[in-house]
């Protein structure tokens, strides 16, 4: 399966090593604003061994159009920024190609600009494409409802530049119908992310967590994502569609 990225800073690189070590799937180019890279493969950037040609092109020499027509792909992803939607969607959505965004913010213009693509293309949005992360929200809801009066607190930790409320946060909220009064935030060098759910009980806690350790957590989230999403039939997916049918009772007698 041939993927075009977009947006490579430093997650993006991460993903993309992530990609290019995978068989499965080949990075054909990384599509960016800047111009610095121009040309550059990105497996000779990283410094990885692989026949991917993962060609750095920049929105100052070649129009998303003509780069899809030019080198076609079966699926891009984003990790780029929420203005990022608007330069490639409506180009992939005409050419049939699947969208994977992992950004993690969009406003309600972007939100609606998901649902128009989907009624065209494949299109999935997570704001946090981490398989872990996303475990914790199903284990977090299936609390929620086996005790539905519990206190609930979110604790979400996060590198210094990060600016705002974690989006992921925010989901884990609204999916325990809690207020965002209730997330408290932790700006400080050295952490990537980290999510506690904690649920106060009389006399006991229990307490959810997930940390990403390094990045390439979001690489492994996307390589899950691309695999599971198997279906054609236009839509707007999300992480629960994909993680539904393990846990569904026919799953749970074949394991």
């Amino acid at each position: 399966m041939k993927i075009g990225l977009f947006g490579f800073g430093k997650t993006g690189k991460a993903v993309a090593n992530v990609i290019l070590q995978h068989e499965e799937f080949i990075l054909e180019w990384v599509y960016r604003q800047s111009n610095i890279l121009e040309g550059r493969s990105v497996p000779e950037f990283l410094g990885v061994q692989s026949d991917d040609p993962g060609t750095i092109y920049s929105s100052q020499s070649i129009s998303v159009e003509d780069l899809l027509r030019a080198q076609p792909v079966d699926m891009v992803i984003d990790f780029s920024s929420e203005t990022g939607l608007s330069v490639y969607g409506e180009a992939a959505a005409d050419a049939g190609i699947k969208i994977i965004s992992a950004v993690s913010h969009y406003g309600e213009s972007q939100k609606a600009m998901l649902q128009k693509l989907a009624q065209r293309t494949v299109v999935f949005w997570s704001p946090n494409i981490t398989l872990g992360v996303n475990y914790l929200l199903f284990a977090a809801q299936f609390l929620k409802k086996i005790a539905p009066w519990v206190d609930i607190e979110i604790n979400e930790e996060h590198f210094k530049e990060k600016k705002g409320t974690s989006g992921t946060a925010v989901k884990l909220a609204q999916a325990l119908e809690i207020t965002e009064n209730n997330i408290n935030s932790v700006r400080a060098g050295g952490i990537v992310g980290k999510h506690e759910v904690i649920f106060g009980f009389p006399y006991q806690t229990v307490r959810l967590i997930h940390e990403s350790i390094s990045r390439e957590a979001f690489g492994s989230g996307v390589i899950f994502v691309a695999e599971n999403l198997k279906t054609d039939q236009p839509g707007l997916y999300k992480f629960e569609d994909i993680l539904l049918p393990y846990f569904s009772p026919q799953q749970v007698i074949q394991e």
